[in-house]
């Protein structure tokens, strides 16, 4: 007897829940034609909210969570016993239309185990984002997963269909997928990316005559689940941004899985540890910092207790105080508690008068954090505590009780 759709959805997005290289930043503004649906606008959108608290507005599905791989971290793995299912491509297209109408997402995310081989997952992904842009006018946004080894013309089709390609690095490095996914290559997986690169550039460069891929390509990898340090990820992360030009490397805190390896821990990677690695990816992709600079303690990791660029500020104290007159934006970018925005908009005020602290408090900067490291108009000598010991204490951020019943206020 065939399983219910509803039975297949409940499985199968279930299963795609650990994936989280689904946002749609990057795509074109994009709006469906009279008779078409769909858009890549933000407007509208309801957005939902995975067991881990992460936001996310696509429709978020496995094609099939039966897989030929025995990756030992893969709670879909060959040997897990799980509960297994499959979509038809029109059971995705019917999902993906009734859930657009109802105004709970703004696009598809589209991943799948692999079966009969790349090309085969490959084009079953495509037929989908095929069967939406064609025959039902849709314009919103299209994610699919690509798969490592996978033929030029299957990325060629599935990439003018779709927004976005996605291929996972799965771990930070090649001696670690080796033990935990020996049946995956990495010097495969980057032959795909690579690949990836090159029709991404040509599309660009010749807009008129190809479609492929427009809001470009990301990874994913898992952290924890080995003994990697947080300066071999991002530095693994920045070399990937150069030589591949992602638009985003997203990091996933390794939970445990049932019947799991004895080569896996048996804790889950710290949330805090995956916010801090994108905080400081941040940093390496908009603020100027080297992976050195960031991971400069001895035990290359991150620390959880406070941002990276606020604990960069405080083993560097004597850059500091930075005149938000006179520094330069690349100085000010290094101000803790300053955001690009901010920096901006200081250096377009201070071209008409001097910027004080109170002009600071009105741009709703973290004043408290804020003031330690800069000097104002207004505001004369060193700021107070810059050279407290106990300035890390200071500036931390303060623990919260939580409560078991809040307030009905």
């Amino acid at each position: 007897m065939p399983m219910p759709l509803a039975n297949k959805l409940e499985i199968l997005a279930d299963a795609a829940k650990y994936d989280a290289s689904c946002a749609s930043s990057g795509a074109a503004p994009r709006r469906a034609s009279p008779g078409g649906i769909g858009s890549t606008q933000r407007m509208g959108i309801c957005h939902s909210y995975a067991p881990d608290g992460r936001c996310i507005s696509l429709l978020k599905l496995l094609l099939t969570n039966a897989c030929s791989f025995d990756c030992l971290y893969c709670v879909n793995r060959r040997s897990s016993n799980v509960p297994r299912a499959r979509f038809r491509a029109e059971e995705v297209v019917r999902l993906t239309l009734a859930f657009y109408r109802r105004n709970c997402i703004e696009g598809l995310f589209l991943s799948s185990g692999i079966l009969r081989g790349p090309d085969d997952t490959m084009a079953q992904m495509a037929q989908v984002a095929r069967m939406l842009r064609e025959q039902h006018g849709f314009r919103g946004y299209i994610h699919l997963k690509a798969v490592p080894g996978a033929s030029a013309d299957a990325l060629a089709e599935a990439g003018q269909f779709a927004d976005r390609l996605s291929i996972n690095v799965e771990l930070p490095t090649a001696a670690g997928l080796c033990r935990l996914a020996p049946e995956k290559d990495a010097a495969s997986i980057h032959a795909t990316m690579a690949a990836m690169r090159a029709r991404i550039d040509a599309s660009r460069a010749e807009p008129a005559v190809t479609r492929f891929a427009p809001a470009g390509q990301s990874t994913q990898m898992i952290i924890g689940a080995d003994g990697t340090d947080d300066r071999t990820i991002l530095a693994a992360s920045s070399r990937l941004y150069d030589r591949f030009r992602l638009r985003r490397v997203y990091y996933t805190a390794f939970s445990p899985i049932p019947d799991a390896s004895a080569l896996l821990p048996l804790q889950a990677a710290p949330l805090l540890r995956e916010h801090r690695l994108y905080q400081a990816d941040w940093l390496l992709r908009f603020y100027g910092f080297a992976t050195a600079e960031i991971t400069e303690n001895g035990n290359g990791m991150l620390d959880l207790d406070i941002d990276p660029k606020l604990a960069w500020a405080l083993h560097h104290r004597g850059q500091f105080p930075v005149d938000v007159n006179r520094a330069d934006r690349a100085l000010l970018l290094r101000v803790p508690g300053l955001g690009k925005r901010t920096v901006e908009r200081i250096i377009a005020m201070r071209r008409v008068r001097a910027v004080r602290l109170e002009d600071l408090q009105r741009l709703r900067v973290p004043l408290r954090t804020v003031r330690a490291f800069v000097l104002a108009a207004g505001a004369s000598g060193v700021p107070r505590g810059l050279e407290d010991a106990n300035l890390r204490a200071h500036l931390a951020p303060r623990p919260q009780q939580l409560q078991l019943f809040p307030s009905s206020r």
